[in-house]
């Protein structure tokens, strides 16, 4: 009896923790579904994501960097885009020059802006022209969709990835149709 009541308060134990797992299970293995299909090595799909959280945090933790900033971090094969506005220009140079020191960037783009920070509704209209562009290049005819990353900040659209020139070129012009956008920046590598 005893070692039936073990076994079963173990057994429920075990479920309740593993429910608790889930998301960080699924999580690792949608993580591992995006890096096997990606053209970046599993290493530099790796370093992305961790230059990625290493100038994030390198944001966060400067006292000097508040409210008054709102910059966002993609990485691609070490190329990191920087996006986004600060009040003031001593605030974007001190943004970049925080960014600048995580080790295994190649070359960073600069595009944070000297303004007022956009409001939500600005955000959410970006957000939404993000979709807008997946959708349409998943839609389209030699477009390697998955390997090309879309950010949008302020109507323009960033498109980065590990592309052939013709992939690219079509990407882009798969782009322009899609409304709302006020400019396409392409930050392609190309692979030939």
């Amino acid at each position: 009896m005893r070692a039936r009541l073990l076994v079963l308060t173990v057994t429920l134990g075990a479920i309740a923790l593993a429910q608790g797992c889930a998301p960080v299970i699924v999580a690792g293995g949608a993580t591992a579904a995006v890096a096997a299909t990606d053209r970046r090595t599993v290493g530099a799909f790796v370093d992305d994501n961790a230059i990625e959280l290493k100038a994030r945090k390198a944001l966060n933790s400067d006292p000097e960097i508040g409210d008054d900033v709102h910059v966002n971090i993609t990485g691609m094969n070490g190329i990191v885009l920087l996006t986004g506005e600060t009040t003031t220009g001593e605030l974007r140079d001190r943004a970049l020059a925080l960014i600048r020191d995580v080790p295994g960037i190649r070359r960073i783009v600069n595009e944070v802006r000297v303004a007022e920070l956009t409001a939500f509704a600005n955000r959410t209209h970006d957000s939404w022209i993000t979709g807008k562009v997946k959708t349409k290049l998943i839609g389209t005819e030699n477009i390697p969709s998955n390997h090309i990353k879309v950010v949008t900040e302020n109507s323009i659209v960033y498109l980065m990835g590990l592309v052939t020139q013709k992939e690219g070129e079509l990407a882009a012009e798969a782009t322009r149709t899609v409304g709302g956008i006020t400019r396409v920046v392409k930050l392609f590598e190309y692979l030939d």
